[in-house]
């Protein structure tokens, strides 16, 4: 749960940094959040905040990790 909030709050920073023309988070860093568990998190900034839908990486790997923890908790249930 904390590693989505975590996430969520980076993308809406990312966005924030981006709408002042500021040095945004590394991408990199974004895509990680996501993998380790905060794709819930990324997944919902995604689409609240508008922030990295026109890059295709994010559009396809959050998704892919956010489906791939959907799945891992219902194999665990």
């Amino acid at each position: 749960m904390v590693i989505n909030v975590i996430a969520f709050v980076l993308y809406a920073f990312d966005k924030y940094r981006a709408r002042r023309r500021k040095t945004q988070v590394n991408e990199n860093v974004l895509l990680l959040i996501a993998f380790i568990g905060g794709s819930v998190g990324a997944y919902l900034a995604m689409h609240v905040c508008d922030t990295k839908m026109r890059h295709a990486k994010f559009r396809i790997l959050v998704p892919f990790f956010l489906s791939i923890h959907i799945l891992g908790v219902l194999i665990l249930i």
